[in-house]
């Protein structure tokens, strides 16, 4: 039996701040457990629900580096262990995340941690799967300060990239006095970009903790197949394309899966009415008139209803929606909106739904109940990412027979095929160029594929609820991986 470590910052449902922590609690429990055994390891934050934090058990707890406390707590549930770093100084704050700054000491406190960890807990690993930025170090002090250690020789590590745009970036100086690592990781080349300007002092060079995760990990993932190919350009890398290029036969694109006892229309306990495939007209129409009623729109099930489910930033390509926002209400269409972030675009809803009263519904918070609700009731779902590594919102809409319409690119171009009205092949809209005119197109063709050609709208509904986006295929890949 071949065991595998996940490490990560956040995993559901203990922590969940985005798509990251769904998929460290979900692809655990999607492998055989005959042949794998699967742990997780996180911080113990405070913020952690306390029905979670109550039936931990204490395994031990020691002096890192003869100084600095770690404690290890675990807990067993639905078949996984799960163990949590304490250690009150640095994950005692109500949020997961505070500012780059800070969050650079504590995780880097976090990946030394979990090592120095595993020879008291009973647990080593054949592999280590390391999540993003806050657990990169870890292959970086494995194959450095810890191969001393008889105990850690031989074991594996993987990285996977969820988002490249955060990479745990500063200054060469701060990173050394955090991580403690040794000089020459700090090379040119290695945490350190080879093409930074040498005519600033040390302390200006930008040191990344991904991109010692990406140069020191065995194999790298990230998730989906068009993701992997668009980090390994400048425009996508965000400053990463030369390791990525390097190690390009080391790095795999394998899609999120989604967890279909989660996010199922016919037994989700969080909509209006259950539905399936001989039920999806009445279902959706129930559905999108109790989310009218909720949300104080006039009640209409023939309306066509366009949903929104994001956080709102730059990614998300908000700006080509309020491009496009007044001429989309000025058609026979409502538009329900979820999601916080930046405050330029949770403005921007809330003057759009204050400008169209009845037509827009601007929903700044986050709410569980409400997401769900809105896949059932909304006919279609707004994602015109700028990049989008795989994003989880399409696919749970597939599923909820809620038409996407996407920008092509990363896992969206990859999960979600055009729709071609003539050989009635598809699952939703796509566009290519990256513009408010190429985004209201697809607006404009879905809006008439709903009111004008109702059987044709139906039928790819259909396509796309037949669709499997769960765990099944994706696991595979990662026992292959895993195998090698």
């Amino acid at each position: 039996m071949k065991k595998i470590l996940f490490a990560a910052s956040e995993c559901v449902p203990f922590v969940k701040t985005g798509g990251l922590a769904d998929v460290v609690g979900s692809l655990p429990k999607s492998m055989d457990p005959k042949k794998y055994d699967i742990r997780v390891i996180i911080p113990l934050y405070h913020a952690i629900p306390e029905k979670y934090r109550d039936r931990m058990e204490t395994v031990y707890y020691f002096q890192m580096d003869n100084r600095i406390y770690v404690g290890v707590k675990k807990l067993v549930m639905d078949g996984i262990t799960y163990y949590f770093i304490d250690n009150e100084q640095y994950f005692s704050g109500l949020v997961p995340y505070y500012d780059m700054f800070q969050d650079l000491e504590r995780f880097a406190y976090f990946s030394k941690a979990v090592l120095s960890a595993l020879p008291l807990i009973g647990f080593r690993p054949d592999i280590i799967h390391c999540h993003d930025w806050q657990s990169a170090l870890i292959p970086v002090y494995l194959n450095t300060v810890f191969q001393g250690d008889p105990f850690f020789r031989g074991i594996k590590t993987i990285f996977t990239i969820h988002n490249i745009r955060f990479q745990g970036t500063w200054n060469v100086g701060h990173l050394k006095w955090v991580s403690a690592l040794p000089s020459e990781c700090f090379k040119p080349g290695l945490l350190v970009s080879p093409f930074q300007n040498t005519d600033y002092p040390e302390n200006e060079w930008n040191a990344s903790m991904m991109r010692g995760g990406l140069v020191y990990s065995d194999y790298i993932t990230t998730v989906s197949n068009s993701y992997a190919q668009e980090i390994q350009t400048p425009q996508f890398s965000d400053g990463l394309d030369d390791i990525l290029k390097w190690r390009n036969n080391r790095l795999w694109g394998i899609i999120n899966g989604l967890d279909y006892s989660i996010w199922n229309p016919s037994t989700d306990g969080k909509i209006a009415q259950n539905y399936n495939l001989v039920t999806l007209k009445k279902g959706k129409e129930a559905n999108k008139m109790a989310m009218q009623r909720r949300l104080g729109l006039k009640e209409d099930g023939k309306v066509f209803t366009i949903g929104l489910i994001s956080r709102l930033t730059d990614q998300k390509g908000l700006d080509l929606i309020d491009q496009c926002m007044d001429q989309i209400c000025s058609m026979n269409i409502n538009l329900v909106i979820l999601g916080t972030g930046d405050r330029r675009y949770e403005d921007m809803f809330r003057y759009y739904a204050t400008k169209y009263p009845g037509k827009v519904s601007a929903n700044i918070c986050y709410s569980d109940e409400l997401s769900h609700l809105m896949y059932a009731g909304c006919d279609a779902l707004l994602v015109p990412s700028a990049f989008e590594p795989c994003g989880l919102t399409q696919l749970i809409a597939l599923k909820y027979g809620t038409i996407p319409i996407v920008h092509e690119v990363g896992g969206l171009k990859d999960s979600v095929k055009p729709y071609n009205q003539f050989e009635q092949t598809g699952t939703g809209f796509t566009f290519h160029d990256y513009s408010g005119w190429a985004l209201q197109d697809r607006i404009n063709h879905a809006n008439w594929v709903y009111y004008d050609k109702p059987s044709y709208w139906k039928e790819m509904q259909k396509r796309g609820m037949k669709e499997d986006w769960s765990w099944t295929n994706s696991s595979k890949i990662y026992a292959d991986l895993y195998e090698k």
